[in-house]
């Protein structure tokens, strides 16, 4: 399964700082509030996203 999470979701969940480093991003660039970032069903559960 793959979960789908765009930047305005992850900072409302406290997980953009994870995201950032899981995807290798640059802290400083700029993304779209609806930018949508694609996790595996682990990815998702290792960041409490999901059960």
């Amino acid at each position: 399964m793959k979960i789908i999470i765009s930047q305005t979701e992850a900072i409302e969940k406290g997980v953009w700082d994870d995201i950032i480093i899981l995807f290798g991003l640059d802290k400083e660039a700029e993304f779209w509030p609806t930018e949508e970032f694609i996790l595996t069903e682990q990815q998702a559960k290792q960041l409490g996203i999901i059960c």
